[in-house]
Protein backbone atom coordinates (compact mmCIF):
# COMPACT_ATOMS: atom_id res chain seq x y z
CA UNK A 1 0.00 0.00 0.00
CA UNK A 2 1.32 3.45 -0.93
CA UNK A 3 1.27 5.90 1.99
CA UNK A 4 1.01 9.53 0.90
CA UNK A 5 3.53 11.60 2.86
CA UNK A 6 4.40 15.29 2.77
CA UNK A 7 7.56 16.93 4.10
CA UNK A 8 7.41 20.62 5.01
CA UNK A 9 10.53 22.62 5.86
CA UNK A 10 10.32 26.17 7.19
CA UNK A 11 12.34 29.03 8.60
CA UNK A 12 11.80 32.65 9.59
CA UNK A 13 13.37 36.06 9.07
CA UNK A 14 13.06 39.05 11.37
CA UNK A 15 11.99 39.76 14.91
CA UNK A 16 8.65 40.58 16.49
CA UNK A 17 10.17 43.56 18.29
CA UNK A 18 12.32 46.37 16.85
CA UNK A 19 14.41 45.02 13.97
CA UNK A 20 16.24 47.87 12.27
CA UNK A 21 14.62 48.77 8.96
CA UNK A 22 12.83 45.41 8.56
CA UNK A 23 9.11 46.06 8.85
CA UNK A 24 7.94 42.48 8.35
CA UNK A 25 8.44 39.20 10.17
CA UNK A 26 8.40 36.45 7.54
CA UNK A 27 7.87 32.68 7.66
CA UNK A 28 8.64 30.73 4.50
CA UNK A 29 8.07 27.02 3.96
CA UNK A 30 8.40 24.57 1.13
CA UNK A 31 7.44 21.03 0.24
CA UNK A 32 9.57 18.79 -1.90
CA UNK A 33 9.05 15.45 -3.58
CA UNK A 34 12.31 13.88 -2.40
CA UNK A 35 13.96 15.69 0.55
CA UNK A 36 17.09 13.53 0.37
CA UNK A 37 17.68 14.61 -3.22
CA UNK A 38 17.30 18.28 -2.29
CA UNK A 39 19.82 17.82 0.53
CA UNK A 40 22.37 16.32 -1.86
CA UNK A 41 21.78 18.95 -4.54
CA UNK A 42 22.23 21.88 -2.14
CA UNK A 43 25.39 20.37 -0.63
CA UNK A 44 26.80 19.77 -4.12
CA UNK A 45 26.08 23.41 -5.04
CA UNK A 46 27.79 24.59 -1.86
CA UNK A 47 30.93 22.55 -2.57
CA UNK A 48 31.10 23.68 -6.19
CA UNK A 49 30.08 27.35 -6.06
CA UNK A 50 30.86 28.84 -2.66
CA UNK A 51 34.26 30.31 -1.69
CA UNK A 52 36.75 27.60 -0.84
CA UNK A 53 36.77 28.38 2.88
CA UNK A 54 32.98 27.93 3.00
CA UNK A 55 32.59 24.77 0.97
CA UNK A 56 32.71 22.38 3.91
CA UNK A 57 30.95 24.52 6.50
CA UNK A 58 27.97 22.75 8.10
CA UNK A 59 25.76 25.78 7.44
CA UNK A 60 25.77 28.83 5.18
CA UNK A 61 23.02 31.35 5.78
CA UNK A 62 21.51 33.74 3.25
CA UNK A 63 22.72 36.63 5.42
CA UNK A 64 26.35 35.45 5.68
CA UNK A 65 28.64 38.46 5.36
CA UNK A 66 31.22 36.58 3.28
CA UNK A 67 28.72 36.15 0.42
CA UNK A 68 28.12 38.84 -2.17
CA UNK A 69 24.79 39.48 -3.86
CA UNK A 70 25.95 37.95 -7.13
CA UNK A 71 26.37 34.59 -5.38
CA UNK A 72 23.12 35.11 -3.46
CA UNK A 73 21.22 35.62 -6.69
CA UNK A 74 22.88 32.60 -8.30
CA UNK A 75 22.05 30.41 -5.30
CA UNK A 76 18.42 31.52 -5.19
CA UNK A 77 18.19 30.86 -8.93
CA UNK A 78 19.58 27.36 -8.30
CA UNK A 79 17.01 26.77 -5.55
CA UNK A 80 14.22 27.91 -7.89
CA UNK A 81 15.21 25.11 -10.26
CA UNK A 82 14.75 22.45 -7.58
CA UNK A 83 11.47 20.64 -6.97
CA UNK A 84 10.30 23.08 -4.29
CA UNK A 85 6.82 24.52 -3.83
CA UNK A 86 6.76 27.56 -1.57
CA UNK A 87 4.17 28.98 0.79
CA UNK A 88 4.86 31.93 3.05
CA UNK A 89 3.24 34.23 5.58
CA UNK A 90 4.29 37.61 6.90
CA UNK A 91 3.14 40.17 9.41
CA UNK A 92 3.77 43.84 9.97
CA UNK A 93 5.40 44.16 13.40
CA UNK A 94 3.04 47.06 14.15
CA UNK A 95 0.00 44.83 13.58
CA UNK A 96 0.59 42.26 16.32
CA UNK A 97 -2.82 41.64 17.93
CA UNK A 98 -3.53 42.49 21.56
CA UNK A 99 -3.92 38.76 22.26
CA UNK A 100 -0.15 38.43 21.92
CA UNK A 101 0.79 41.51 23.92
CA UNK A 102 1.36 41.84 27.63
CA UNK A 103 2.01 45.36 28.87
CA UNK A 104 5.10 46.47 26.92
CA UNK A 105 6.25 43.00 25.82
CA UNK A 106 5.28 40.48 23.15
CA UNK A 107 4.19 36.95 24.00
CA UNK A 108 6.62 35.77 21.36
CA UNK A 109 6.36 32.02 21.92
CA UNK A 110 2.61 31.99 21.45
CA UNK A 111 2.80 34.38 18.50
CA UNK A 112 5.46 32.33 16.71
CA UNK A 113 3.42 29.17 17.23
CA UNK A 114 0.33 30.87 15.80
CA UNK A 115 2.19 32.22 12.76
CA UNK A 116 3.71 28.82 11.96
CA UNK A 117 0.28 27.25 12.41
CA UNK A 118 -1.32 29.69 9.96
CA UNK A 119 1.45 29.05 7.43
CA UNK A 120 1.31 25.26 7.45
CA UNK A 121 -2.51 25.29 7.59
CA UNK A 122 -2.45 26.36 3.94
CA UNK A 123 -1.21 22.88 3.02
CA UNK A 124 -4.57 21.49 4.12
CA UNK A 125 -6.87 19.88 3.29
CA UNK A 126 -4.55 17.15 2.15
CA UNK A 127 -4.78 13.56 0.97
CA UNK A 128 -1.48 12.84 2.70
CA UNK A 129 -1.74 10.36 5.55
CA UNK A 130 1.55 11.50 7.04
CA UNK A 131 2.68 15.09 7.42
CA UNK A 132 6.18 15.87 8.64
CA UNK A 133 7.03 19.44 9.59
CA UNK A 134 10.62 20.49 10.24
CA UNK A 135 11.75 23.89 11.50
CA UNK A 136 14.93 25.33 12.94
CA UNK A 137 15.60 25.11 16.65
CA UNK A 138 14.22 28.14 18.43
CA UNK A 139 13.62 29.00 22.06
CA UNK A 140 9.95 29.79 22.51
CA UNK A 141 9.13 31.86 25.56
CA UNK A 142 6.60 30.00 27.74
CA UNK A 143 5.96 27.42 24.99
CA UNK A 144 7.67 24.05 25.30
CA UNK A 145 8.46 21.92 22.29
CA UNK A 146 5.69 19.55 23.32
CA UNK A 147 3.21 22.44 23.46
CA UNK A 148 4.41 23.69 20.07
CA UNK A 149 3.96 20.23 18.55
CA UNK A 150 0.53 19.74 20.15
CA UNK A 151 -0.78 23.11 18.97
CA UNK A 152 0.29 22.50 15.37
CA UNK A 153 -1.16 19.00 15.46
CA UNK A 154 -4.48 20.29 16.81
CA UNK A 155 -4.52 22.95 14.08
CA UNK A 156 -3.95 20.48 11.23
CA UNK A 157 -5.39 17.13 12.22
CA UNK A 158 -9.09 18.00 11.65
CA UNK A 159 -8.29 18.77 7.99
CA UNK A 160 -6.57 15.46 7.29
CA UNK A 161 -7.87 11.95 6.55
CA UNK A 162 -8.88 9.75 9.48
CA UNK A 163 -5.90 7.99 10.99
CA UNK A 164 -3.36 10.52 9.74
CA UNK A 165 -0.05 11.07 11.52
CA UNK A 166 1.55 14.48 12.04
CA UNK A 167 5.19 14.77 13.04
CA UNK A 168 6.62 18.13 14.16
CA UNK A 169 10.35 18.49 14.79
CA UNK A 170 12.68 21.32 15.68
CA UNK A 171 16.04 20.37 14.22
CA UNK A 172 19.55 21.79 14.27
CA UNK A 173 19.88 23.65 10.98
CA UNK A 174 23.58 22.75 10.75
CA UNK A 175 22.52 19.12 10.24
CA UNK A 176 19.72 19.80 7.74
CA UNK A 177 20.43 21.22 4.28
CA UNK A 178 16.67 21.49 3.71
CA UNK A 179 16.31 23.88 6.65
CA UNK A 180 19.16 25.85 5.10
CA UNK A 181 17.28 25.95 1.80
CA UNK A 182 14.30 27.35 3.75
CA UNK A 183 16.63 29.98 5.24
CA UNK A 184 17.66 31.07 1.75
CA UNK A 185 14.06 31.21 0.57
CA UNK A 186 12.86 33.26 3.53
CA UNK A 187 15.90 35.53 3.31
CA UNK A 188 15.13 36.26 -0.33
CA UNK A 189 11.43 36.88 0.34
CA UNK A 190 12.24 39.13 3.30
CA UNK A 191 14.42 41.25 1.01
CA UNK A 192 11.43 41.60 -1.32
CA UNK A 193 8.78 42.27 1.32
CA UNK A 194 10.95 44.81 3.15
CA UNK A 195 11.80 46.59 -0.14
CA UNK A 196 15.51 46.02 0.29
CA UNK A 197 18.31 45.82 -2.26
CA UNK A 198 17.57 43.38 -5.13
CA UNK A 199 14.31 42.33 -3.48
CA UNK A 200 12.42 42.42 -6.76
CA UNK A 201 15.12 40.28 -8.40
CA UNK A 202 14.93 37.65 -5.67
CA UNK A 203 11.15 37.53 -5.89
CA UNK A 204 11.27 37.25 -9.67
CA UNK A 205 13.49 34.17 -9.36
CA UNK A 206 11.18 32.45 -6.88
CA UNK A 207 7.73 33.49 -8.09
CA UNK A 208 7.35 30.41 -10.31
CA UNK A 209 7.77 28.21 -7.21
CA UNK A 210 5.36 30.17 -5.00
CA UNK A 211 1.94 28.58 -4.62
CA UNK A 212 0.71 30.78 -1.78
CA UNK A 213 1.56 33.86 0.27
CA UNK A 214 -0.45 35.94 2.72
CA UNK A 215 -0.22 38.76 5.23
CA UNK A 216 -1.40 37.92 8.74
CA UNK A 217 -3.24 40.26 11.13
CA UNK A 218 -3.34 43.05 8.55
CA UNK A 219 -6.50 44.52 10.11
CA UNK A 220 -5.17 44.33 13.65
CA UNK A 221 -3.98 47.95 13.82
CA UNK A 222 -7.38 49.28 12.77
CA UNK A 223 -9.12 46.98 15.24
CA UNK A 224 -6.84 48.18 18.04
CA UNK A 225 -7.61 51.83 17.30
CA UNK A 226 -11.35 51.13 17.32
CA UNK A 227 -11.07 49.16 20.56
CA UNK A 228 -9.27 52.00 22.36
CA UNK A 229 -11.28 54.83 20.82
CA UNK A 230 -13.23 56.83 23.36
CA UNK A 231 -17.00 56.62 22.91
CA UNK A 232 -18.78 59.75 21.73
CA UNK A 233 -19.95 61.95 24.54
Amino acid sequence: MIVHMAHIFLDESGQFTKDGDSRYFVIASFTVGDPRRTEKQFRAWQRAKFPRKMRNQPEIKFSAVDIDDTLRLATVRFISELDVRIRYSYLDRHNIPEDYRHKSSIRSGELYTAVVGETVADYAPSIDKELRIFCDQRHLKRVTRAMFRDKLTARLLPTMPTGSVIQVEMVDSTTSANIQVADWIVGALARFLNSKRLGEDFHSLLKGNIVGGKELFKDSWTARILTHKKPDA
